[in-house]
């Protein structure tokens, strides 16, 4: 993906990027992998952490704190689910913090933590992982392409 000057809205953007706890966990990074590419407005990255890379180059480096606001949101307690134990496979070991990938009833998969598990019941959080924490969102902007030269073949 060839350098076409700064990130705006409809660049192709490829990127490392490391995102942080409050506590310097780790929670996501590309470092050490491949890095991410795609395009600013597709839906990739919250919005707030396109807000972020808008106006960076090429070689640009930048680490923000970002507030739950920004990020991931707060956490909605509406987003909490008790669901019957017998929804669950019988084999399944259920265990709290276990994430479980569920089918919504349109076909999407979505993600969900157990908070507890009883004998008839579980308590299942569809809030995002990272929702209600600051984090540290650490970026090194390998390439940027805003359509006036081909992209390279990926």
């Amino acid at each position: 993906m060839p350098d076409s000057g700064a990130i705006r809205h409809g660049s192709e953007v490829e990127m490392e990027f490391t995102i942080r706890l409050e506590d310097g966990t780790v929670a996501d990074t590309t470092v050490g992998d491949e890095p991410l590419r795609f395009v600013m407005g597709d839906g990739s990255l919250a919005d707030g952490l396109e807000l972020a890379l808008f106006g960076l180059q090429a070689g640009d480096k930048q680490t923000l704190e970002i507030g739950p606001e920004n990020a991931f949101g707060f956490a909605d307690p509406a987003n909490v689910h008790p669901m019957q134990r017998t929804d669950f496979p019988p084999d399944m070991q259920l265990e709290r913090g276990m994430i479980i990938s569920f089918a919504t009833p349109d076909g999407d998969e979505v993600p969900g933590a157990i908070k507890e598990v009883g004998d008839s019941q579980v308590t299942v959080d569809f809030n995002h992982p990272l929702a209600g924490h600051t984090i540290s969102f650490e970026v090194e902007i390998l390439a940027v392409h805003n359509g006036d030269v081909p992209p390279s073949k990926q």
